[in-house]
């Protein structure tokens, strides 16, 4: 006898996310997921994934939220917001990739990200955050923010470490880094609300966040919260005499390739984010934790799990390695399941668990908010050439 609670969901926006939350769900154990179909802005888009993966193509959007309990919100982040409080309306979950939100400007044709004053930024996000999280709280829906991080095997044990031993801790040190990112709307401001500080930055700053909330609610119940930001951004595929080989992304229009921030907590604790698109051989994604009583390494990508050396680039044609390394000749850090070291099917899985029997999420929107209003703040800190800047807090 299935006992199995049925959910059913749709998938809106058809591109590199819309295609990795397909691949998650097909392997949700814990609820008997129903799949109802995708919609995308562009209806050829549309029914190009759709007939890939034999599922329902919708024509409105209107028609798919009020057909599922769940809608996978894969859009691009200028669209996140209104997407999301319209599903909200609806009574429904929302699955809100990351990030969260973001400010993509004032909708004219002369909006530029590299002039724009960055307290507009801090305003905007701040503004459109309030908007989410009211629709939020006036639903009998729930937004679950998708950070796979948090969900990585890794930041889970770690989690498991912090609450089981007391830990206290001290520093962390995160990084995002590969060599471009796969969307073509990510080059300008507009589209992606932001450069590799929020469209990377995103991963490690929340899997700090998150720990250190962890902490605080295993010592005393209360979240340890971020509380002030410094930071630097910097174009380097953008600069005059950069000497561009192929190996690089580099047809951003007005967004960061490099930034680093330096994040305070309440507790007076740090940590150091990482965050780049100027580095070769495959996605560099890491976050290292000392505490008052142990360190650990968190290698989500690339790890170790799996070797391998290839004499012959031809002989792994149909064999995939690891994204994006650019070539399969010689030693590779071959992942055996990518997916999952990188916590994508854990996320989705709890998710269902939270759509279907109430379990509490791990990843929500109070998190997100927490990660956006460090992000802009943090854009404001590099505009004032690294100045210190208060985070508000949501």
């Amino acid at each position: 006898m299935n006992t199995k609670k049925r959910v059913k969901s749709g998938i809106v926006g058809t591109g590199f996310s819309g295609s990795f939350h397909y691949e998650a769900i097909q392997k949700v154990y814990g609820t008997d997921v129903m799949l109802m179909g995708a919609y995308d802005a562009d209806p050829e888009r549309t029914k190009a994934y759709a007939e890939a993966r034999n599922i329902q193509a919708y024509t409105d959007l209107d028609e798919l939220i009020d057909d599922c309990d769940v809608v996978h919100v894969c859009a691009i982040v200028a669209a996140h917001e209104e997407l999301a409080i319209r599903i909200l309306e609806k009574d429904k979950y929302v699955i809100l990739e990351k990030p969260m939100i973001g400010y993509c400007g004032d909708g004219t044709e002369a909006f530029n990200g590299d002039t724009f004053p960055r307290e507009d930024g801090v305003k905007q996000a701040s503004e459109s955050l309030k908007r989410l999280l009211a629709a939020e709280a006036k639903s009998k829906g729930q937004i679950l923010y998708a950070e796979n991080w948090v969900y990585a095997p890794s930041i889970q044990k770690e989690r498991e470490i912090l609450e089981k031993t007391g830990a206290q801790v001290l520093w962390m040190h995160g990084e995002e880094a590969h060599s471009g990112s796969h969307s073509p709307a990510y080059a300008e401001w507009k589209c992606s609300g932001g450069g590799v500080m929020l469209g990377k930055g995103c991963h490690p700053l929340t899997a700090a966040l998150y720990l250190k909330r962890v902490e605080g609610l295993a010592r005393d119940g209360n979240p340890i919260r971020p509380v002030t930001v410094s930071a630097r951004v910097h174009a380097i595929t953008r600069m005059e005499r950069f000497r561009d080989e192929g190996h690089l992304r580099s047809n951003y229009h007005d967004i960061d390739d490099f930034s680093m921030m330096h994040v305070v907590f309440e507790d007076g604790s740090i940590a150091d984010i990482f965050a780049s698109d100027i580095v070769m051989g495959g996605i560099h994604n890491e976050l290292e934790v000392c505490a008052n009583n142990h360190r650990t390494v968190c290698s989500i990508n690339p790890n170790t799990a799996m070797q391998t050396y290839n004499p012959v680039e031809a002989n792994f044609k149909d064999i995939y390695t690891v994204e994006k390394a650019c070539t399969k000749q010689g030693w590779s850090c071959t992942s055996p399941d990518e997916d999952w070291f990188t916590g994508y099917p854990q996320e989705i899985e709890a998710f269902y668990r939270t759509v279907a029997y109430g379990d509490r999420v791990e990843s929500d929107s109070g998190l997100g908010a927490d990660c956006i209003m460090t992000i802009y703040c943090a854009y404001l800190s590099s505009e004032r050439k690294g100045q210190e800047v208060e985070i508000e807090l949501l």
